[in-house]
């Protein structure tokens, strides 16, 4: 029976032309040969499994052939080359730096760079996963890697290049390799396949590819793990049993529920993809992959960024035509959203499901989104102008009519204290089209029209106000009523229209504005000035918010458009309570002090 070799050792690359995905590299490799150009130190650098040690095996083989080939490939059948392959070479030597990394391997290697090469033109020493070093080491290896003999080649490989000291790089040149294409993984896969007698199916190749992430020795690995577990057949249903991948046909199936709203057929299939030993993050990472590849789909010229079989990309292709790209983007965003708070759920398989409920609904909100909000208001600027006008014109006509019955039982509410230029009403949105008024109908917007009867003339603006608003000065913040009217008016009058806006203060639950205004009388300073007293600045700013609306009811009630309001700063009275009988005592000799000799004479005592 012969001794089984893994494939990633079976079928290493052993020329620059066989080595897999990394043509920018061996092309250079092979010109500086050809031109004798080769540096005294490379260093390459990449993820593990793409072929930096071989390359650095195959250029120290190459270096030293005696006949190397038109296209600089080592023949293979030189002493040398032989030499090589069987593991003899003294012109090559490798070390292994997580296991030799100390200061004395390092000096034992500076010893051995002094003896030239017995036999060819170069000794190579490869030092794989140099970053391992330690700092003593990479400082013992400076000068011997700066200025190291002729024949002395040195080949660093690394998979964490950050980790070496930027002197150390400074002495190399600098090759990174890159992650093999899945394409590239699977086709080698299928030659390597063919000539082991194994039957594939290039959708199972594909799965292995894609799982390997660009390492082509991970690939190989499971390349021979899967041969083994079915038996030399490797189909695409043996590769995902075997791997514990989620199968493809099952987010086409979810896709589909999802984009048909059928939630209970999307929470049965999640949870038979859970019965089946799946974890929730990597299926809601699965379907989120699935949701990118379906958007890439949408574009021909993203297609090629699908790495998936040509089976399953004529699947994606079919599938994306169906399905809007507003769902897409909507579902791929709740999946990345379930993904951040998987882990910090307490409740992971409900976060999971409420992600794909939300799903689920997609199609239905963006329809809802869609709808107009109000499909009665789709007449033209036009009509509504015109509708506007004929409204306000009628309310308008209303209000002169009113001026010519006023009723003397009507109360008088607050005027209103709406930005001239917007109809100072409460009129139901029913009855004024939603628009903001036009400067080219002042003297009609402005009219306030739904005031009482009495005194219905005194909130028309004046002159002054019509040019402000059709110069479009009015910057919508509430403004006080003006008008000519100047009528003279008495204390006591105050005194009843100040008492009466207090009580409607008080009916409208402004408690804090009405205690204000009930503690302080207003004084008349002037015909036209009343002084407001108050017992702090807050109280103050108070009244100030709603200055307006009470300037507006006292200039209304009072018929007198030069009334204004100032305010006074007063202290507070404070009152000494009585509490205790001495207190209450003490207070009663105040102001009489005889009571004390009463108390005295008839020998009384005072309770505490």
């Amino acid at each position: 029976m012969e001794n089984f070799i893994v494939s990633a050792r079976k079928y290493r690359p052993a020329t620059f032309e066989t080595v897999v995905g990394q043509q920018h590299i061996t092309g250079t490799l092979k010109n500086a040969i050809k031109n004798n150009q080769l540096a005294q130190a490379f260093l390459f650098c990449g993820p593990r499994g793409v072929g930096k040690t071989t390359c650095a095996r195959i250029l120290a083989k190459t270096i030293n052939c005696t006949n190397p080939t038109a296209d600089m490939e080592a023949c293979g059948t030189c002493d040398n080359c032989l030499s090589f392959q069987n593991g003899h070479s003294f012109n090559v030597h490798e070390l292994d730096a997580a296991s030799n990394n100390s200061v004395d391997d390092i000096r034992s290697l500076i010893e051995q760079v002094r003896i030239p090469p017995q036999a060819g033109k170069y000794k190579i020493y490869i030092i794989d996963e140099v970053h391992m070093l330690s700092q003593s080491a990479f400082n013992a290896f400076l000068k011997t890697l700066e200025e190291p003999p002729s024949y002395a080649i040195f080949i660093l490989a690394t998979t964490e290049k950050h980790k070496i000291l930027p002197t150390i790089l400074s002495r190399c040149q600098i090759f990174d390799f890159n992650r093999i294409q899945v394409e590239d993984i699977s086709s080698h896969l299928a030659a390597i396949a063919q000539r082991e007698n194994i039957a594939f199916e290039s959708d199972g190749l594909h799965i292995i590819a894609q799982k390997a992430d660009g390492g082509l020795r991970d690939a190989l690995s499971m390349f021979d793990q899967i041969a083994s577990y079915a038996n030399k057949n490797i189909t695409y249903k043996a590769v995902i049993d075997n791997l514990n991948i989620l199968d493809y046909d099952y987010f086409f199936k979810l896709t589909s529920h999802l984009t048909a709203a059928e939630v209970s057929q999307t929470l049965l299939l999640f949870d038979e993809i859970l019965n089946n030993g799946f974890d929730g993050n990597n299926f809601i990472n699965g379907l989120a992959t699935h949701f990118r590849n379906l958007l890439v789909g949408k574009d021909a010229a993203t297609i090629k960024l699908l790495e998936v079989s040509e089976n399953i990309k004529q699947k994606y292709l079919d599938q994306c035509r169906q399905t809007e790209l507003s769902f897409l983007l909507t579902a791929l965003n709740l999946a990345n959203t379930c993904d951040l708070n998987y882990k910090n759920s307490k409740n992971q398989r409900l976060q999971v499901e409420l992600a794909l409920i939300k799903m689920c609904h997609i199609r239905s909100v963006v329809h809802l989104a869609q709808q107009p909000l109000n499909t009665s208001n789709t007449a033209t600027d036009g009509d509504q102008d015109k509708k506007k006008t004929n409204v306000v014109a009628e309310k308008a006509h209303e209000v002169e009519n009113s001026k010519l019955n006023v009723e003397k039982e009507n109360p008088a509410p607050i005027a209103s204290n709406k930005p001239q230029g917007e109809l100072a009403t409460n009129i139901s949105a029913e009855e004024i089209p939603k628009e903001s008024p036009k400067p080219s109908i002042p003297s009609v917007t402005s009219i306030s029209i739904n005031i009482p009867k009495k005194n219905v003339g005194t909130l028309i603006p004046s002159l002054n106000d019509l040019e402000r608003l059709a110069s479009g000065e009015d910057d919508g913040k509430p403004k006080t009523v003006t008008g000519e009217a100047r009528q003279p008016f008495s204390y006591d009058r105050l005194l009843e229209v100040w008492n009466s806006y207090i009580q409607i203060l008080k009916n409208a639950d402004k408690i804090n504005l009405f205690t204000i205004l009930n503690n302080f009388a207003p004084t008349l300073i002037n015909p036209t000035l009343i002084e407001i007293s108050v017992e702090s600045k807050t109280q103050e700013q108070l009244i100030v918010q709603e200055s307006v609306e009470l300037m507006n009811y006292l200039r209304n009630e009072l018929q007198n458009f030069g009334v204004d309001i100032t305010f006074k700063q007063v202290e507070r009275k404070i009152e000494n309570r009585l509490y205790g009988n001495r207190e209450k005592y003490d207070y009663l000799v105040n102001k009489n002090p005889k009571l004390d000799e009463l108390r005295k004479r008839f020998n009384l005592d005072i309770n505490p």
